[in-house]
C-alpha cells in the first residue's frame, strides 16, 4: 500500500433543492476540487446533505478524480459517506469504488481522508495498484 499527502481545493456551488418535504432541507451541492502534490488532478463532483436542530447531521458524496497519481495518468471514482453527532463527533469514509479505474489507474483500490485547518484543505490517500 502506497501513502501519499497533499493539498486540495474546493469550491462548492449550491443547487435548489429537491422538492421533497419528507426528508426536511436536503442540501444538494456540485462540488470542483483542484488536488496538488502526488496526486496532480482535478474532480468534479455532488454531494448531498442533511442536518438537524439536535447537532447531527450526514452527508454523502460521489466525486470522478481525472489526473495523475505518482506519474500515473488515469480517472477514478471517490465515494464518501459521512456523519456527525453531538456525542460522537465527526466520521468521514472515502473510499475509491471498486472497479473505477481507468487508464494508467486500472485496477486502483484505497481510501482518503480529509483534514481542514485554518480553512486550508489536506487529503491523506492510502492506496494499491
Amino acid at each position: 500500500m502506497q501513502s501519499i499527502r497533499g493539498a486540495f481545493d474546493v469550491t462548492t456551488l449550491p443547487q435548489p433543492p429537491e422538492p421533497r418535504p419528507e426528508f426536511g432541507a436536503v442540501s444538494r451541492l456540485l462540488l470542483d476540487k483542484r488536488y496538488h502534490g502526488p496526486l496532480d488532478a482535478v474532480s468534479r463532483g455532488q454531494m448531498l446533505a442533511i442536518g438537524g436542530e439536535a447537532g447531527w447531521g450526514v452527508y454523502v458524496a460521489i466525486e470522478k478524480v481525472e489526473g495523475t497519481l505518482e506519474g500515473r495518468k488515469g480517472t477514478f471514482i471517490l465515494y464518501h459517506s459521512g456523519t456527525m453527532t453531538p456525542t460522537e463527533g465527526q466520521r468521514l469514509a472515502i473510499a475509491v469504488a471498486p472497479q473505477s479505474g481507468t487508464g494508467e489507474l486500472a485496477g486502483i483500490s484505497g481510501q482518503m481522508t480529509i483534514e481542514i485547518v485554518d480553512g486550508k484543505h489536506a487529503y491523506g490517500f492510502d492506496y494499491t495498484l
